[in-house]
């Protein structure tokens, strides 16, 4: 699906300002996944990308770990999920990746934490962290796209994807520009991260940093903090949280445009780096930053140089409930607010409309990115 000239001149114009309210809650630690069980609780794809029309395989488990592309540094305790730079991949076959979900879901009344040192990046290279409900019929109990970044723009985006009804409205934000407030399917309602060091070699070289989303009756909102402004809260592995501490987060969706209970299922939280596809191999939007082709210049041959950089190091994943006390649980337990999901390449309820996001709000939100 391509994007009209009408509508990607719509977004490189139009900015929208924010104003609206942020309301703090409460929320107890629900589940860590950190250290050496870091990659217990997840669900690993296994599947060709079906979703994204990338130009990779999603590996099992087993695979991921033979193939060290998910796998436990021992030397930081950190997770790392990489693209294969290693195989040399001939003519019309596609590249080894990872995509993980988490078996358990959270709904309305939860926050993720997720302390990122190093995302993917690079020609050809898409990363996403979102989350989506694997129980509903994609845009049916939403998605929202925590970080999501492409080939080598300056910037990440962030927004939400629902059925028709849930509109962005008076936000109180630190991003300047909004893409778009009609949170309806493919579209949604995305915002550029605007911190100079969100994406890319200045995210590495500033050593990462915090991404949470809040998934609240007031609204869904999301904070980026670089390395070293992340909340103490959050430095000092606290198990209980108070969102109205870190500030004014960087996307806002106030429930005043959203009911938030009707739009909003329990999500499943997942990672994925996809190489080429319906955005980051876009014959609009890949010559932008990178080139040669997508695909027979980066992806098959030798991968060294080209995926040096496509990998995630991710120190912790938090999840907090509002409902919680603080005892969190680690590793595989199945305390969730609902069932599993996006495992075994069998996630058909999201498949149909992540297609369809990508093509239109993804490529969107990149174009504002690079114009910054």
């Amino acid at each position: 699906m391509g994007i009209s000239n009408k509508l990607r001149n719509l977004v490189l114009c139009c900015g929208l300002a924010a104003v609206g309210g942020v309301y703090g809650v409460q929320y107890g630690m629900v589940k860590d996944f950190s250290g050496a069980t870091f990659f217990d609780g997840w669900n690993f794809y296994d599947h060709f990308d079906d979703t994204m029309n990338g130009d990779v395989i999603f590996v099992s488990a087993q695979n991921a770990s033979t193939q060290h592309l998910a796998y436990v540094d021992p030397s930081t305790n950190r997770a790392i999920m990489k693209v294969d730079n290693t195989s040399f991949v001939p003519f019309n076959i596609k590249r080894d990746s990872v995509r993980i979900a988490t078996k358990e879901t959270w709904g309305v009344g939860s926050v993720w934490a997720i302390d990122v040192w190093h995302a993917p990046y690079g020609c050809s290279v898409w990363p996403a962290m979102w989350t989506f409900s694997p129980t509903s019929t994609w845009p049916g109990g939403g998605e929202i796209d925590i970080f999501e970044g492409v080939n080598l723009s300056p910037s990440s985006q962030m927004g939400l994807h629902t059925t028709a009804g849930c509109t962005q409205v008076s936000p109180q934000q630190t991003s300047t520009i909004v893409n778009g407030t009609n949170c309806e399917g493919g579209a949604g309602c995305i915002v550029t991260n605007t911190s100079p060091a969100s994406y890319g070699q200045a995210f590495a070289d500033a050593q990462g940093g915090m991404f949470v989303a809040e998934l609240a009756e007031s609204g869904v909102s999301i904070w980026f903090f670089e390395r070293k402004s992340v909340p103490d809260a959050l430095k000092n592995n606290e198990t209980r949280i108070d969102t109205s501490s870190f500030g004014m987060p960087m996307g806002n969706w106030p429930s005043g445009g959203c009911n938030i209970n009707q739009f909003f299922a329990p999500q499943t939280l997942v990672f994925d780096i996809t190489l080429c596809g319906d955005f980051a191999g876009s014959p609009q939007f890949f010559p932008q930053t990178c080139p040669g082709n997508c695909y027979l210049d980066y992806v098959i041959n030798n991968g060294t140089s080209q995926y040096a950089n496509a990998y995630f190091d991710v120190g912790y994943v938090r999840v907090f409930s509002a409902n919680s006390t603080g005892a969190p649980s680690t590793g595989s337990s199945s305390s969730g607010s609902g069932s599993g999901g996006d495992g075994n390449g069998s996630s058909s309820a999201v498949s149909v409309g992540r297609v369809a996001k990508v093509a239109v709000a993804g490529a969107v939100a990149a174009v504002i990115g690079l114009v910054l």
